[in-house]
């Protein structure tokens, strides 16, 4: 981020308060860090420089952050079901995760999953990703959409706002559609399920856009707290670059991988590729879509080129 940018999104008289990583790390103080070195690693995606000194620091402050928050959402609904006489009908707090494509947002939402998961106030926590409310291949190639999948029109947004108003209304069940990165598309009839937890993290690119028409409901309307995973567009290029590199060498070598026609590219290649991508679609996502959104978020985790988190900004309550 910019002076110019940090000026605006946290000037003197400001919504969010701005904290520095220093005075974040402080708040790890007597906080116990549940992951091992292991589970860190499973956690980490491919490029993300994830390690215990930034869980310790950064990581678990947020999700006590987002426990207590939680809880204090909870107690409000019981004491208003009191006032109105009504019984408890408390529904899951639900937890929007923002940002680029190559940024982390995917690492962080499963590692918040993790150490939510581990306060004792919110003991079941839910991951969700939006992927599986992009439209199907078929459907994409029918509306000439393919070249811009991710954009928000290449979403299913009326089915994801009728999942979170279900999740929203306590529903004790509630089925969303499976995405997979190896097929690069919906998997027919495979399912994620959400009974009724505590927390349920929805983590996506587009997740904070504004509604369409002033007379639409906006996925971030569902949200309870929401956070914005924010870095410079010439580190997420780098770190876009890097992932492009080491899914050649991994995801991209699987025979049944769509994206296997790029395993035999050579170094040259592949970056000249990766980056007619970022070029093409990512980076014109990201400045039309995506960092716009940005001023919507309740907390931005501001990131510096090697991945770490340098700062915070969190809404003024």
């Amino acid at each position: 981020m910019s002076p110019d940018d940090a000026a605006t999104l946290a000037p003197a008289h400001s919504l969010y308060r701005e904290i520095d990583r220093a005075d974040w790390a402080r708040m790890a103080s007597g906080m116990a860090q549940p992951l091992t070195e292991t589970e860190i690693v499973q956690i980490r995606g491919l490029g993300d420089r994830l390690d215990i000194a930034e869980v310790t620091q950064v990581y678990v402050p947020l999700s006590r952050l987002l426990s207590l928050y939680a809880q204090a959402t909870k107690r409000l609904g019981a004491e208003t079901a009191d006032f109105l006489g009504e019984p408890d009908s408390t529904t899951p707090f639900i937890v929007g995760v923002a940002g680029s494509v190559a940024v982390g947002k995917s690492t962080i939402a499963r590692l918040l999953r993790e150490l939510t998961s581990r306060w004792p106030g919110t003991p079941r926590v839910e991951l969700v990703t939006t992927d599986g409310f992009l439209y199907p291949n078929a459907e994409l190639e029918r509306r000439g959409l393919m070249e811009r999948k991710g954009f928000p029109e290449s979403y299913d947004r009326r089915a994801l706002v009728s999942f979170l108003t279900e999740v929203k209304s306590g529903a004790p069940e509630v089925r969303a559609p499976f995405y997979s990165h190896m097929r690069y598309d919906i998997v027919p009839d495979a399912v994620v399920t959400v009974r009724r937890p505590d927390i349920v993290i929805v983590e996506g690119l587009n997740v904070l856009q504004p509604p369409p028409t002033p007379n639409d409901v906006a996925v971030s309307d569902l949200f309870d707290f929401s956070i914005f995973v924010d870095a410079a567009p010439e580190h997420i290029t780098q770190w876009y670059v890097d992932r492009f590199l080491a899914l050649r060498r991994a995801a991209f070598s699987n025979p049944n991988s769509f994206f296997n026609v790029f395993a035999q590219l050579s170094d040259d290649e592949a970056v000249d590729r990766a980056l007619h991508f970022w070029n093409t679609i990512n980076l014109p996502n990201l400045e039309e879509n995506v960092q716009p959104t940005r001023h919507r978020a309740n907390l931005v985790l501001q990131k510096a080129a090697d991945h770490t988190v340098e700062s915070v900004l969190l809404r003024k309550l």
